[in-house]
């Protein structure tokens, strides 16, 4: 007989040592501490200290030496690695076959491999800027620590 009782001893460890080892994994993985959860990066452009919007023409030829500035959520300030500009030129033409008045659109444009126009640039447009006209800034690719590149939202500027 107490062979009999070492046995069902043994088997009655055996089924609790398994039914423990299999309640410890569920255990420790309900108890885990959560892991801080990634917000999604955002981020918003400006073109010195305004966003995308309607100017008048002597405040955007105040801003034309101005750099671009990427902020994050935090108001984390990110260094411009380069950016797409488009001016779009309006002029007044008069058709000669119908005698009636048009306006002629063009898009004239640059990549930039810095946070701002060119002298060259600059000085062009505070000669031609009239109103109607618009300013685009687009594909503005910031460096992000860890040497990361991430491309932001656009700007458009309307001259008014």
């Amino acid at each position: 007989m107490p062979a009999a009782n070492i046995i069902i001893m043994l088997r009655s460890f055996l089924i609790y040592g398994l039914l423990l080892a299999g309640c410890i994994p569920a255990y420790a993985q309900s108890n885990k501490s959560k892991t801080a959860e990634k917000k999604p990066l955002k981020f918003r452009s400006s073109w010195g200290i305004f966003l995308s919007d309607t100017l008048p023409r002597p405040e955007v030829i105040k801003l034309l030496d101005s750099s671009l500035v990427v902020r994050d959520q935090q108001n984390n300030k990110y260094p411009v690695v380069s950016f797409e500009f488009t001016y779009e030129q309006k002029q007044p033409y008069i058709n000669d076959t119908t005698g009636r008045a048009g306006v002629y659109t063009e898009f004239i444009g640059d990549n930039f491999k810095s946070d701002k126009l060119s002298a060259l640039w600059s000085t062009r447009l505070k000669e031609m800027l009239d109103k109607g006209e618009v300013l685009y800034f687009d594909n503005i690719i910031i460096k992000y620590p860890g040497n990361k590149y991430y491309r932001v939202p656009e700007l458009k500027f309307v001259i008014r």
